[in-house]
């Protein structure tokens, strides 16, 4: 098939999944464009800033547009085409967006309370704790994955010791990003231009930053670039949002947008074909397609990472409950269409139906640059851009995830005051928040040794067990209030049967280097099972305790309908 039909195809049906469920879903669960969100009656000038809704889109997108959907449906091509598209596309529709969506209704609703705050409202006070532990450890997975990964992008030389021009031309820009962002963020704070102005700026700034970046490349070593990415995510965990955060991310956007474009501008002028087959059947290569299809494919389908941005920072920046469609489902759909194109694009690089060598970025920055030569963009700048698009990628969602799990590490040690009054003593030392991104950033720091490889597939499992979680969890909330849930539960069951079937199988792999094949490593293999674990255990005991509520809130439900049936 052509690559062409084939986006062409998911643009329709995500165009047609936003229009008709989502907007069903806003319908149903009821929107109030009069009420005053958590933005206004929070205000603090740090975390609640009441935020224009193409600013929060631009924050929502960038975040959770990590590596995800650039390289989960490269890895899982090896199956064939159709069952990836078919996961982003109904995956992406029917449990990605409407998480997403409701993680950010519910957050809004109560005050922008993060997911770990409404699981103690509608679950219990232990249901809380294990999930804030839990999503700390997945946060460590994140940061190690994706720190891994953007200083292997920003390495500046070879295996064999020669200066990598784009590479180094991409972290250069990507530093320019960073103080430009502060600069932008003082800009509109302090001078409030209006959205056309702060449109203009921003693409001056953009453009200012590619040119000079792309003149004054930094060769620095991917060891040299771990330390570097470490010192912004401390940064940006304990820097007010306006400051660096939201700037930056309204900035990524114009290239992740840009790159989005110009990739499906490409493919219309290239019409590439699908060079892959279809299907290549339920077993390649020693992997199952259950469930390594549905794990290895988060970011683009389902992510429970999502639903932490959702509740974490975006809900504090809404400023109308009506703009919560577009940030939550929408961003997710944007996230979907840009899974397709990773498809399509390793689907047009691919020789005689096998997959073509190299990492997912590689192939996806290279190929994309190649699309865009056919635009009339040189080369080098084609390439030097694509390069800093797929760091922006992981980067976005760095400096979101390390001040989500600073957050979710001060929450567990959280008294009952709002004002942290009645903490003391060592409770006091774990809620400041320096002290927190410390500790963060260094056990995200440790795994980072094991390198990308080999976390990435214990974070695709937690990742997914997160999100069936955050569906159980939102279930009940919509089932205490009184609003229909009944569409989340497919979801959450698949999703727990697919993660709990995948962590296993990591457990086992592990068991087996220790006592069969050898090879095991502690500061690799060793804080993976431990991990691994951990996040089962946790996930197990969250999952029960949600149940139980739910299940209580369903029979309380079925009580009162027979008492005023028979009344």
């Amino acid at each position: 098939m052509n690559s062409l039909t084939i986006v062409a195809i998911a643009i329709v049906v995500l165009v047609a999944g936003y229009a008709l469920y989502g907007r069903w879903l806003a319908k149903t669960w009821g929107i109030d464009p009069n009420a005053k969100t958590p933005a206004y009656t929070h205000e603090d000038g740090e975390d609640y800033i009441p935020t224009p809704k193409a600013v929060v889109f631009s924050h929502q997108f960038s975040s959770i547009a990590g590596a995800g959907p650039v390289t989960g449906p490269i890895i899982a091509a090896m199956f064939g085409w159709l069952p990836v598209l078919l996961w982003l596309l109904i995956g992406g529709i029917f449990f990605g967006a409407v998480q997403d969506f409701t993680s950010l209704y519910a957050s809004v609703k109560n005050e922008g309370k993060s997911m770990g705050v409404l699981i103690e409202k509608y679950i219990g006070k232990t249901g809380r704790k294990l999930f804030l532990l839990f999503s700390w450890l997945f946060t460590l997975l994140v940061i190690a994955a994706f720190t891994d990964m953007v200083a292997g992008t920003f390495n500046g030389f070879t295996v064999t010791g020669a200066k990598s021009s784009p590479n180094a031309a991409a972290a250069s820009i990507s530093m320019l990003f960073i103080l430009g962002a502060v600069v932008f963020g003082l800009f509109t704070k302090y001078f409030k231009p209006n959205q056309k102005v702060e449109f203009v700026a921003g693409i001056v700034l953009l453009l200012v930053m590619l040119a000079v970046g792309i003149a004054f490349p930094l060769y620095f070593s991917k060891n040299a670039w771990i330390g570097v990415v470490m010192v912004y995510l401390f940064l940006a965990s304990v820097m007010p949002m306006w400051l660096m955060m939201q700037p930056r991310d309204y900035l990524s956007t114009f290239l992740l947008v840009g790159m989005i474009i110009g990739a499906v501008l490409g493919v219309f002028v290239a019409h590439p074909a699908m060079n892959l087959p279809a299907f290549n059947g339920f077993n390649v290569g020693g992997k199952s397609l259950f469930p390594t299809l549905f794990i290895t494919i988060a970011c683009g389908a389902v992510s429970g990472f999502h639903s932490l941005v959702s509740s974490g920072t975006s809900s504090k920046t809404v400023s109308n409950e009506k703009d919560m469609l577009c940030v939550g489902y929408g961003s997710m759909m944007v996230e979907s269409l840009l899974g397709v194109i990773a498809l399509v694009v390793v689907g047009a690089a691919a020789v005689g139906g096998k997959m073509p060598e190299g990492t997912p970025f590689q192939i996806f920055s290279g190929n994309v640059a190649g699309f865009l030569t056919l635009l009339g963009i040189p080369k080098h700048v084609a390439t030097c851009f694509m390069t800093m698009c797929v760091s922006a990628l992981a980067l976005t969602s760095l400096d979101s995830v390390a001040r989500i799990g600073r957050m979710s590490f001060q929450e567990l040690f959280m008294g009952e005051s709002a004002d942290g009054s009645d903490l003391t003593g060592v409770r006091k030392l774990f809620t400041n928040k320096y002290f927190a991104t410390v500790i963060t950033l260094f056990f995200g720091f440790l795994l980072c040794l094991g390198g990308y490889n080999n976390i990435w597939p214990l974070f695709g499992a937690a990742n997914q067990l997160l999100a069936s979680l955050v569906l159980i969890a939102l279930s009940v909330f919509l089932l205490t209030t009184g609003r229909k849930g009944w569409m989340l539960y497919a979801p959450m069951c698949i999703m727990l049967v697919v993660t709990f079937t995948a962590l296993v199988q990591s457990v086992i792999g592990i068991f087996t280097k220790i006592f069969v094949t050898g090879g095991f490593v502690f500061m690799i293999d060793g804080l993976q099972l431990i991990v691994a674990l951990l996040l089962m255990a946790l996930g197990l005991m969250v999952a029960i305790s949600c149940f139980k509520k739910l299940f209580q809130k369903s029979h309380e439900g079925s009580s009162n309908s027979s008492t005023h049936a028979t009344v």
